[in-house]
């Protein structure tokens, strides 16, 4: 009897034990706003293997989306430039996998969509062309679905906005479309006025359309800025890449 008891005492502690150390989704979700905040690889490294080592992550949607999160982050600043396509399709198929188990997933859209516009950059002309349909679908939905009345769908919703005003700026077809993308960025500024990598942004466009006392002004904004707290160090390189410019138009 002693011997049944010390071993369902075990089993017992060993349960609380893995209980209280395992992470559930929400905890890895702050952990991923974390490591994007500071750019700590170490961490984001850290949320993959969690996820990828539970079985039951592809079943869930919201598990798919913080790895593809995680991905996407890993291919702009974490991984070398040769592994980041290989990244990048990473991000693109765990982001595909949440939507197919939620419809409903605008943060997967966004993701989905996010890594398509860079993947295209690796591709030909003909086919990164072709890869704008699938990029304006992802993007334009999760405009739609994200609920800008809580924190993280707002966020996500600028990052929206941001991409397709990025993508009408920046891409040839349809013809550089200036008013739609100022359009769209002034979108995401009223959403989260307090992200400065947006006029970082605007000032691109406004060299573009020849406006250089704009651009001035915009760049102007960034530095003066105080970082969003959940993008700190994506604010640090908005800021250096602010200063590059106002540099050049002295």
């Amino acid at each position: 009897m002693k011997k049944l008891f010390s071993v369902l005492a075990i089993v017992y502690f060993i349960s609380i034990f893995s209980y209280l150390f395992a992470l559930n989704a929400d905890d890895l979700n702050k952990l991923f706003y974390e490591a994007r905040r500071d750019h700590d690889k170490d961490k984001l490294l850290r949320i993959i293997k969690e996820i990828e080592n539970f079985n039951g992550y592809t079943k869930d949607s919201r598990l798919l989306t913080i790895l593809a999160d995680c991905y996407l982050e890993y291919a702009n600043w974490g991984v070398p430039d040769k592994e980041k396509e290989k990244t990048l399709e990473q991000a693109r198929a765990h982001a595909e996998a949440a939507i197919k188990l939620d419809q409903r997933n605008g943060r997967a859209y966004y993701i989905a969509g996010a890594a398509i516009g860079r993947l295209a950059q690796y591709k030909g002309i003909v086919q990164g062309l072709f890869m704008l349909g699938d990029f304006d679908k992802n993007i334009d939905t999760a405009i739609k679905l994200l609920d800008e009345n809580n924190e993280e769908g707002k966020l996500y919703k600028t990052f929206a906005y941001i991409a397709s005003g990025m993508r009408y700026r920046d891409v040839p077809w349809p013809l550089y479309n200036y008013k739609k993308s100022e359009e769209l960025l002034n979108n995401a500024l009223k959403l989260t006025p307090n992200y400065p990598n947006i006029y970082l942004e605007l000032g691109y466009l406004y060299l573009k359309t020849g406006n250089k006392d704009k651009a001035k002004e915009m760049f102007q904004k960034v530095v003066s800025s105080t970082a969003h707290p959940w993008l700190v160090k994506t604010h640090e390189e908005a800021v250096a890449s602010a200063n590059e410019e106002l540099k050049k138009l002295k």
